[in-house]
């Protein structure tokens, strides 16, 4: 049998084989017949010599093939015997984790002679529906917004919302909220938004809406960034106060807001707005965020003018 499985989730991606190489080793227990090939270290011939090596002893074989795309000589070799590979009583799974060519004759085959399975990476209800699924492993539940938020700080990387996960459920609590999102969870894009504010800081508003551009091409969804924002400039706001009252660094490294690092940043940023200046932003920021979700203005244009009128 010949399986393809490909995609940019490459978490669930792993995970499937994990699967695949589990089933076969609950069966076949010793797992000697089970073979790793990167397809760029060994020729077809050797590969072929196994595949086509019976023996009475020997009921079934586990074959994972990497890098078949991208090992030419191994690719016209395997190509030309894809017919008789796929009616081997042997499993052959053919992954892939690299972007591939949708034409590529290969590519073409493998959809037409195996079972092929693709992994797109998971947005909207399915992404949520998989985060609850995972807490649900741990005997915990999540809060809807700290579910929303959780997604909007993380993202479709489902390799790094496993590890946020991980970090949560070790708070041992029945129901996780959203300030246990915000005092564990670092977003990814949390060094770009403070090189934003770091910009602002320094009236620098033409850095700071290129920057803006920049993570909006890169495809960063604007509410996110809206939401790193808000949270941003909540620690600055915290910080400044704390410091219009005569308190210092290590008062504010003791709230655990953020960790001591990004603490430390926030810290000295806040020197560079008043108190006044940085509640009149914190209201600009509901404002914006309300209009975007009574649907008075797009969220990209929503965030480009709130940075401009910072």
């Amino acid at each position: 049998m010949l399986i393809f499985l490909y995609g940019p989730d490459t978490y669930r991606l792993q995970q499937k084989l994990k699967e695949i190489e589990a089933q076969y080793k609950k069966v076949h227990k010793s797992g000697l017949n089970l073979e790793k090939i990167d397809t760029l270290q060994i020729g077809f011939r050797e590969f072929a010599d196994k595949l086509f090596q019976h023996s009475m002893f020997i009921k079934k074989k586990l074959f994972f093939l990497e890098n078949l795309f991208f090992s030419s000589e191994f690719k016209d070799e395997f190509l030309k015997k894809i017919k008789e590979i796929r009616k081997s009583q042997d499993l052959i799974v053919v992954f892939e984790k690299k972007e591939l060519p949708k034409k590529d004759k290969l590519f073409l085959n493998l959809k037409k002679y195996g079972k092929c399975q693709e992994f797109q990476l998971l947005g909207g209800e399915r992404l949520k529906s998989w985060v609850k699924r995972e807490f649900k492993k741990y005997q915990t539940q999540v809060d809807p917004v700290a579910l929303e938020e959780l997604i909007n700080f993380v993202g479709n990387d489902l390799w790094q919302m496993e590890n946020e996960i991980k970090k949560l459920i070790c708070l041992k609590k029945p129901l996780l909220s959203s300030q246990d999102v915000e005092i564990l969870v670092r977003p990814k894009l949390e060094a770009d938004i403070f090189k934003i504010i770091d910009a602002l800081a320094q009236k620098n508003k033409k850095k700071a809406l290129q920057l803006v551009q920049e993570n909006l091409l890169k495809e960063n969804k604007p509410l996110v960034i809206l939401n790193m924002i808000n949270f941003q400039f909540r620690g600055l706001l915290i910080a400044k106060t704390l410091m219009e009252e005569g308190k210092t660094l290590d008062d504010f490294l003791e709230l655990s807001i953020l960790k001591p690092y990004p603490t430390r940043k926030c810290w000295y940023a806040s020197i560079g707005f008043s108190l006044s200046q940085l509640k009149k932003i914190y209201q600009k920021i509901f404002e914006a965020d309300l209009s975007i979700k009574t649907g008075k203005i797009q969220p990209e244009e929503a965030i480009k003018i709130l940075v401009a009128e910072i």
